[in-house]
């Protein structure tokens, strides 16, 4: 057996040996780092998503402000607090006036839910089962609970969770705001560092894809969250007109619903039964041609607002924030779309040949 090379065993394990200690120390470094901004990292990535979006009007802010990014930045952010506190506020109040009310009614020995009007008598017969179970609730709604318990169950967990949530977010929101308002300021400096970034890791096309991601999420902010808060806006003013009971909770309710894609129809369609039989046939129409329309809104607002200067077809933005909701939830609305944007416009450019930039 001819004697190991030893100039090469010292020499090469000894590299082998150093590369692994570096790359063992450079993960470590890595994954401290990411643990140490974990904590912070939802309202950081949503501090940059809303500066990416009202980018634009920041920019026309300053050019109107002479140059003054801070008076630009504070004013953005006034309005945006305005648009997110209000509305909050309001339903807050109107859910727990609506809590007293039944409380109230509890203890004076009045039903819960109203009994059918006489309107119900002249419906088809196949919403009789319909009717039953209404007038079981209305009459005897604690025996009616008791046999749906564990159905009951479920849902008030659901309805915990999802109003736990909302509270949470609002608070996330306003937090992701006043960083975004930073970011706004420093935008010059964080955009070159991004683009330096791209540029690391797509060299020549870093600015091509840098481009890609800004423009997909504004389309996916626009597209989801804008027509969600447009649809559930519009439902709330219908529902406040109209004296619907507890107005503020069937609102977020549409919100949340809109926000997930699943839309606003397993709320309104109930209640615009419920005031086919306690109003006016007339004003029922009125109100449930108006409960159409908001449900029939993100049909084609959803795909205008989307697709309007998408980077990619819009099919490709809506996969990817359905899917990248449903991996990574709420989040995933914007990472999914984003990485399914830049992996479409990969395997484009790999049939095509080069990117038009």
């Amino acid at each position: 057996m001819e004697p190991l090379n030893t100039s090469f065993s010292n020499l090469e394990i000894g590299k082998i040996v150093d590369l692994l200690i570096r790359l063992g120390l450079l993960f470590l470094l890595i994954g401290l780092c990411i643990s140490f901004i974990m904590p912070f990292g939802l309202v950081l990535i949503w501090g940059a998503i809303i500066a990416v979006t009202v980018y634009p009007v920041f920019h026309s802010l300053v050019k109107l402000f002479r140059g003054r990014k801070i008076i630009a930045s504070g004013v953005i952010t006034m309005a945006m607090l305005s648009i997110l506190v209000i509305p909050a506020w309001i339903l807050t109040d109107s859910m727990l006036t609506g809590i007293l009310q039944v409380r109230d009614m509890y203890h004076q020995g009045q039903p819960l839910i109203p009994p059918p009007g006489k309107e119900v008598h002249d419906w088809p017969a196949i919403t009789q089962p319909v009717i039953s179970l209404w007038q079981s609730a209305s009459t005897n709604l604690q025996g009616l609970l008791l046999q749906h318990k564990d159905q009951l169950k479920e849902l008030g967990k659901w309805l915990f969770i999802a109003i736990s949530d909302f509270g949470k977010g609002v608070i996330q929101f306003i937090i992701s705001i006043l960083l975004s308002a930073v970011f706004l300021v420093f935008s010059e400096t964080l955009t070159a560092s991004s683009l330096k970034i791209f540029n690391k890791l797509a060299q020549t096309k870093g600015e091509y894809f840098a481009k890609i991601t800004l423009a997909t999420v504004r389309s996916v902010v626009v597209g989801i969250l804008g027509v969600a808060v447009i649809q559930a806006a519009m439902a709330g003013v219908g529902l406040f007109i109209a004296g619907v009971p507890f107005p503020g909770l069937w609102t977020l309710l549409c919100l949340i619903l809109s926000v997930v894609q699943i839309g606003a129809w397993p709320v309104l369609i109930p209640i615009t039964i419920y005031m086919y039989s306690v109003t006016n046939p007339f004003y029922a129409t009125l109100f449930a041609i108006w409960m159409v329309v908001v449900v029939m809104t993100d049909n084609f607002l959803t795909p205008i607002l989307m697709g309007r200067r998408a980077p990619v077809p819009m099919l490709v933005l809506l996969m990817g924030s359905m899917g990248g909701f449903i991996t990574m939830g709420f989040l995933g609305l914007f990472v999914g779309a984003v990485i399914l944007s830049i992996g479409y416009k990969l395997f484009d450019n790999w049939l095509n040949g080069e990117a038009k930039v």
